[in-house]
């Protein structure tokens, strides 16, 4: 057993080593590229026309005044918030400015003041995502309060009712994305008022009270309570759902990586991650996370370049037997739907990580 143990330790670092190396070369070819540049007209346009267009609708909202065609302004804004927290998730990747501090400010103006999402909130959970994606005890992305996505969470007793929700949670998992909005909302409160080091707390207070309270303050006195209640619902679903659907394709139904597994971080970001297809309209519909493969490996990389380094990364990943996982937007959600929907009727190892496979011949072959 212990020339096993030593031979398969061999063979990791032996392997982490090479991932490193490869990583390495294909940094140098897209620095090389340009595709790491800064893009400050594209980026400037749209800091510019996002809060003139909120801007836009909510004078919209009030000349509308009283009345139920006012859930298309819900739907509206909706997709208005939902493309400034894209936005603010390109400022906290470092992708606008060089400088932090001004990246750091426009997050928290886009997020906290003109969505009500926290960016202290969300930069300590999606910072831990990048680092481990799909990885047990890693990774706050799978770890879920609704829907199990890996079978350890799904192994969780619950009552009679919620373990028959997680047993149809693949039919249900759409519905479900409705209250996304409340959650993220949720989630952000409880962050800035809680205990624990939050940087720029009273500052974060502030713009989330003046978009939380100060929105639905408005809401009440333009719409009467019934039409009121129903605008905020609506609205609410309809981000909730929409951020809900950008984000469920990029690493749902993809392989779980066990605790005890370290990977290189070129096959840990790659192999993890899923690419949709589609047109520009898609990209713009997404804010760029269809290119997750990309965003996973240079976070900081404008938006706008993900589709011009995606062939280059495609193919040196190909050369290098890097499973690179690429598909259309439907397709991935049946994958998605399908995973989720097994997880949550009890089967086991829905999908092996490839890594474990590896380790596992090289363990039988020693």
């Amino acid at each position: 057993m212990g020339a096993i143990r030593s031979t398969t330790h061999a063979g990791t670092r032996e392997s982490a080593r090479r991932g490193t190396s490869e990583f390495a070369e294909l940094a140098k070819q897209i620095r090389d590229s340009g595709w790491l540049h800064r893009r400050y007209g594209y980026y400037w346009t749209k800091l510019i026309a996002a809060p003139l267009v909120l801007a836009l609708g909510l004078v919209v909202f009030i000349w509308i005044g009283d009345t139920w065609w006012q859930l298309f302004t819900a739907a509206a804004l909706a997709i208005v918030f939902t493309q400034i927290a894209f936005l603010g998730h390109d400022a906290a990747h470092r992708q606008i400015f060089v400088s932090g501090r001004w990246n750091d400010w426009i997050s928290l103006i886009l997020g906290d003041l003109l969505v009500g999402m926290s960016y202290g909130w969300w930069q300590h959970k999606h910072t831990r995502h990048h680092a481990n994606p799909n990885k047990l005890g890693s990774d706050p992305d799978i770890e879920l309060p609704v829907i199990a996505v890996t079978a350890e969470t799904a192994d969780r007793h619950l009552p009679p009712l919620l373990a028959w929700l997680r047993g149809h949670q693949g039919l249900l998992f759409f519905p479900i994305l409705l209250l996304e909005g409340v959650s993220l909302h949720a989630s952000s409160v409880r962050r800035v008022v809680s205990g624990g080091h939050l940087s720029r707390r009273w500052v974060e207070i502030a713009f989330m009270a003046v978009r939380l309270i100060g929105f639905v303050v408005l809401v009440f006195v333009v719409l009467s309570p019934g039409i009121a209640f129903v605008f905020l619902a609506v609205q609410l679903g309809l981000f909730g759902f929409y951020m809900g659907v950008a984000f469920a394709p990029n690493h749902k139904g993809m392989p779980v990586v066990p605790r005890d597994v370290a990977l290189d971080f070129l096959r840990r970001q790659v192999m993890m991650s899923r690419d949709i297809r589609g047109s520009r309209l898609l990209d713009i519909a997404m804010g760029g996370l269809n290119y997750q493969i990309e965003h996973h490996l240079f976070p900081s990389m404008p938006r706008p370049h993900l589709r011009r380094a995606a062939p280059m990364i495609a193919a040196y990943c190909r050369a290098h037997d890097v499973p690179y996982v690429q598909t259309g937007l439907f397709a991935s959600y049946g994958i998605v739907v399908r995973y989720i929907n097994r997880v949550g009727l009890g089967e086991r190892d829905v999908f092996t990580c490839p890594l474990v496979e590896q380790r596992a011949q090289l363990t039988v072959g020693a």
